[in-house]
């Protein structure tokens, strides 16, 4: 039986297939295939099968068992581009699918048999584990393993079926790379440009043996008056566009989360990716009234104790889903004692504190965060540059996103993320 890698195909010839679901179980792990069109949604509710509607409108995808679906390839109407065979956890069920034992689809085929195990889901409550598509004039299988938070609405929503109230969902990756909401509001050369710095994002996590991770992206950005120079120049515009692809790619809902900070800080409206342009120019500023909020209060002089502790206040020992925390600085750190014992403290929080320092400067006790000892884990980097214009989207995103996924892998080890 050939084995299906995440993101990996295989032809399977035309007719009777039968994809059974290990872990399936209806009113926990409930099982269900969506007839997709082109454009990747359903052509009615009709084309959503599930335990309450067990076949399609012609018949050719049927549930026979809770675990166990079988499909006529040679019935499947010419709109139907694509089947996605999907889980959803049950309301009443806590925690992941990555809980789920031997999660995964066995599919027979007539031309043999393969498996696609569900890979590298983390706190995922929804996930597509396999597609059924067409390739020119071939059927095809793709182990997908991605899915939403959200559960079962962001699943349904995603493809098309109505769901009063249901909140809009990211979509399940696709050769290891995400889309959201918004991207289609793009234009043509924003969207080409972001899709290039998905793929190079999704490449780091997949070097470093974390593709598909999800967690909450936090931006903090310094706002004290030596960092005019990089308001001027719009270096700090090119980092707010260049950490939004960050959090389209890892982020649950494809937002960013960001914080000015000075001997205060504020807390801004979420990032989301049609809207950079926009969020920029009304509130990255280093002084006046912007987007209703005063920006004197916030100050001019360093002090990052306050924003600190106001993201670790905001961590819960334990829980599924990391926090990746982008902190963009240009030094001044001088509670340095303070900021090392708050960084141990952290360290048994579910966040690792990725640093980078703006222009050149010394940065004290951020150079020694990897070396820094008496913590449970290393849950913090760091490094500088001059001008982050000048620095390649591959070298960006590697250097932000190497040191997150072994420090991913140490908390788990250690407890700190379920």
């Amino acid at each position: 039986m050939a084995e299906l890698a995440r993101g990996q195909n295989t032809t399977i010839g035309t007719g009777a297939v039968t994809a059974s679901v290990t872990g399936a179980k209806q009113g926990t792990v409930d099982l269900m295939v969506f007839q997709l069109g082109t454009d990747g949604k359903v052509r009615s509710d009709t084309d959503f099968v599930f335990f309450n509607q067990p076949a399609s409108p012609e018949g050719a995808v049927r549930l026979v068992a809770a675990d166990r679906v079988a499909i006529d390839l040679t019935a499947i109407p010419p709109a139907v581009e694509r089947l996605s065979i999907a889980v959803a956890l049950d309301d009443s069920v806590s925690g992941s699918l990555a809980s789920v034992p031997g999660l995964g689809v066995d599919v027979a085929h007539p031309t043999g048999a393969a498996t696609a195990k569900a890979l590298d889901l983390t706190s995922e409550r929804a996930a597509v584990l396999l597609e059924v598509y067409r390739r020119n004039g071939e059927w095809k299988i793709r182990n997908v393993s991605a899915g939403w938070d959200s559960g079962l609405s962001g699943l349904v929503t995603e493809h098309g079926v109505q769901v009063d109230d249901a909140p809009p969902a990211p979509a399940p990756a696709q050769d290891g790379v995400r889309t959201v909401a918004g991207e289609e509001k793009l234009s043509l050369e924003k969207r080409q440009k972001l899709d290039l710095r998905k793929r190079e994002v999704a490449k780091v996590l997949l070097d470093k043996g974390t593709p598909g991770v999800r967690a909450r992206v936090v931006l903090v950005i310094d706002k004290t008056g030596s960092m005019h120079r990089q308001y001027s120049k719009k270096r700090i515009h090119e980092v707010v566009e260049r950490m939004v692809p960050i959090a389209v790619q890892v982020d649950d809902d494809g937002k960013l989360e960001p914080y000015l900070y000075a001997v205060s800080f504020v807390r801004l409206p979420d990032i989301a990716v049609h809207e950079v342009e926009e969020w920029s120019s009304t509130y990255l500023h280093l002084s006046g009234v912007h987007g209703g909020i005063d920006y004197k209060p916030i100050g001019g002089v360093n002090d990052e104790l306050p924003i600190m502790g106001e993201i670790i206040s905001s961590l819960t020992p334990g829980a599924t889903m990391p926090t990746l925390v982008l902190f963009f600085t240009d030094g001044g750190f001088n509670q340095k004692k303070q900021i090392s014992a708050l960084m141990k403290e952290a360290a048994v929080l579910p966040a690792f504190w990725q640093f980078v320092g703006l222009g050149k400067a010394n940065y004290g006790v951020l150079e020694r965060l990897d070396t820094m000892e008496g913590r449970v884990v290393d849950n913090a980097g760091f490094f500088s540059v001059d001008d982050i214009g000048k620095i390649s989207d591959a070298e960006l995103y590697r250097r932000l996103l190497s040191e997150f996924p072994d420090w991913l892998r140490a908390a788990r080890a250690a407890g700190i993320v379920r």
